[in-house]
């Protein structure tokens, strides 16, 4: 017979039932794991036993991959901030610069979509902003999925590009830059205060390519908190009631990161400078010419495929900054 009082709350209760769910996850993960050693073992052993050198690429490959999967689990494990496995806000925004940095904006949220459709999560565009002549100046997503957030907070800071510009007839090189910012989707039962009195809410049509609905009723929302002057819009949603639904999601979350900000600021002021300012804000370069590299100015990390790293294969990068930052927590 449970305790007095365990299952009371229904909010308890769920939260202990997702938390089994995922310590079950992760022990099958572990399993899985552990039975692809054993299977690449026993083959390494009939190999030897018969002598039989065909299995050593298998044995290679094998080894190369299970290698990947034990980083990747060891990684996983190092997230275990309160909100690292929430769903993430990812934001981009151009920076200076007109056509080129919308341009690279668009780029990095083609990036970022690649990445999370091989990681297995669900992404929404939940507001997007054309560039004026091409790309976009800013953009909302969110990405649902276990350690979302946890994973995505590596990126967030300011991300450089170096190429020739497509944009300018003399195929002179630009740098360009764009800011990405990662937020925690906050869970329903944290409590924020939002006043009803304390908001403006507009209504618009939705613009930008999308059907026949596009543009045919004021059904995008845009939300302003006017004692701190945020403002969240969306306009994915066919209907003005869902959309603004995900809105006061977004403004939820984007209070919170306020409310922690003000809170680590304090903090800051107390303890004196703070060793994440050490990192710096532009995070990474992307250099398409006259060379090619993409170097995370943090970690030192670097590859010259910088086709791959756009079509989405950033795992290298985020995992080298987690170990990093995992230990300057432990000095």
């Amino acid at each position: 017979m449970a305790a007095p009082g365990f299952w009371d709350e229904p909010d308890d209760a769920k939260k202990i039932l997702q938390r089994a769910s995922r310590l079950k996850e992760d022990v099958e993960s572990w399993k899985e794991t552990m039975a692809q050693a054993e299977d690449l073992w026993t083959l390494l052993n009939l190999g030897i036993e018969e002598g039989d050198d065909s299995v050593e690429g298998e044995i290679e490959e094998g080894v190369e991959s299970l290698e990947r999967v034990i980083s990747q689990l060891e990684v996983a494990h190092l997230l275990s901030g309160e909100y690292d496995e929430s769903d993430a806000i990812l934001s981009i925004h151009s920076g200076a610069g007109g056509t080129e940095s919308q341009d690279w904006a668009e780029m990095l949220l083609r990036m970022y979509l690649k990445w999370a459709e091989k990681s297995g999560y669900s992404t929404e565009i939940t507001d997007c902003l054309p560039g004026d002549e091409a790309g976009i100046k800013s953009v909302t997503v969110l990405v649902s999925g276990r350690n979302a957030f946890g994973y995505l907070r590596a990126e967030k800071g300011v991300h450089r590009l170096v190429r020739i510009s497509p944009f300018d007839a003399n195929a002179r090189r630009h740098t360009s830059f764009a800011s990405v910012d990662v937020i925690p989707e906050i869970p329903e039962d944290v409590e924020i205060e939002i006043d009803p009195e304390d908001l403006k809410v507009d209504t618009y049509k939705s613009g930008g390519a999308g059907g026949q609905h596009v543009n045919k009723t004021e059904s995008a929302v845009r939300i302003t908190h006017v004692p701190t002057g945020i403002i969240v819009q969306c306009q994915n949603e066919r209907s003005q009631y869902q959309n603004r639904i995900t809105a006061m999601r977004i403004l939820k979350a984007r209070l919170f990161e306020r409310l922690e900000a003000e809170k680590e600021k304090k903090l800051g002021e107390l303890q004196g400078e703070q060793r994440e300012i050490a990192w710096g804000s532009q995070i990474r370069s992307y250099v398409f010419q006259p060379y090619t590299m993409v170097k995370d100015h943090r970690t030192g990390v670097e590859t010259g495929n910088v086709q791959a790293v756009m079509d989405g294969e950033i795992d290298e990068f985020i995992e080298t900054y987690l170990r990093a930052k995992a230990k300057m927590s432990e000095s």
